[in-house]
């Protein structure tokens, strides 16, 4: 089987294209694709580091250097919960606030920009797809197979 016979050539050469765009625009702001999805996903009300981690999908040592760069580059503070002194909530600073609605702005203008050259129709049935693929993704098991 050629690899552009295959679903996930597709999936992974259309991220990568949509990722490395991000970071190309990104990168005029001095941020990366990953530190706007970061900013995007952390709330005025603090986020816990493991809500992150979990949304992103990332491990706890990358996700640890992800955090410290933040912190070096003024973008976050960290603060442990006040009901549950175990858990650590990430807040945003104001520069980090700055940066946040840099990213948003980022995506919704690329969003903005697709849906004037993919139909409603054809942006439906794209989300139907992707869907079942990750539906089907999780439900795969080699074993079964």
């Amino acid at each position: 089987m050629k690899p552009e016979e295959t679903i996930d050539y597709y999936l992974k050469i259309v991220w990568q294209s949509v990722a490395n765009k991000y970071n190309q625009i990104a990168s005029g702001y001095g941020i990366t694709q990953a530190l706007g999805y970061m900013l995007i996903n952390i709330h005025e009300e603090g986020t816990a580091v493991t809500q992150i981690a979990g949304l992103l999908g990332v491990k706890s040592t990358s996700l640890s250097r992800t955090l410290k760069t933040m912190e070096e580059l003024g973008l976050i503070y960290r603060q442990a919960d006040e009901t549950d002194k175990r858990s650590v909530k990430i807040y945003l600073t104001e520069f980090g606030k700055e940066k946040k609605q840099v990213a948003k702005d980022v995506v919704r203008k690329f969003n903005e920009y697709l849906n004037e050259h993919i139909g409603e129709k054809e942006r439906a049935r794209l989300a139907v797809i992707l869907n079942k693929i990750n539906r089907l993704t999780l439900d795969y098991d080699p074993e079964k197979s």
